[in-house]
């Protein structure tokens, strides 16, 4: 069995899209913590991503003998500092005051796991522009979102009225919605074929 570690809608979505045949299972890891201490040794947010994804697919793989795991999470760093989701609708909008006008990374890493043993794992990053938008665009973008926002580690959704914020992006679409994904899928094709729908076997 292939599986997912994450409940994430958007990964999910974008796995299913790809004709990928997997489960979906949550990883009940305590991220903060894990954060935290990777921070206080050095760890930059790149490297927490990486982190936190391998660890959310050996949580699952410890439960799932067998199965292969797919771990993946997101870090947001505005210079130094890591963003993380907000709680409220409230905490978005001043997530969202502290990003307009400058520009924040978006760390986005992928582990396969199987066992105790790391088959692959990668880190991709991509580069976002806020504009420097008044406040009652921003309330406006809340409202039309919704609490989908508060399933982002950013406070906002770019596949949804969140773009009208932002002034510029570089990188690659999938790894700002959570999943480096064609990376992904040429480890999938490597380490776990079967698992593509209508590949040739």
């Amino acid at each position: 069995m292939l599986i997912l570690a994450s409940q994430s809608p958007a990964r999910k979505a974008l796995l299913s899209g790809a004709r990928v045949a997997f489960d979906a299972r949550p990883a009940l890891i305590d991220e903060r913590r894990l954060e935290s201490e990777a921070v206080a040794n050095g760890a930059d947010a790149e490297s927490v991503a990486l982190l936190l994804a391998r660890a959310k697919a050996l949580a699952v793989a410890n439960q799932s003998p067998g199965s292969i795991i797919i771990g993946a999470d997101q870090t947001l760093a505005l210079g130094e500092t890591l963003l993380h989701k907000p709680d409220t609708m409230e905490a978005a909008a001043e997530q969202l005051s502290h990003l307009k006008g400058k520009t924040h990374r978006l760390h986005a890493g992928v582990a396969l796991v199987r066992g105790e043993k790391v088959l692959w794992e990668h880190v991709q990053s991509a580069e976002l522009t806020m504009r420097d938008f008044s406040d009652a665009e921003r309330e406006e973008v809340l409202a039309l979102e919704g609490e989908d926002v508060l399933s982002s580690v950013g406070g906002y959704r770019l596949e949804g009225p969140s773009v009208r914020l932002f002034e510029s992006i570089s990188g690659d679409y999938f790894t700002i919605l959570g999943l480096p994904l064609l990376p992904l899928l040429a480890a999938l094709r490597t380490h776990a074929p079967q698992y593509l729908k209508g590949a040739e076997r």
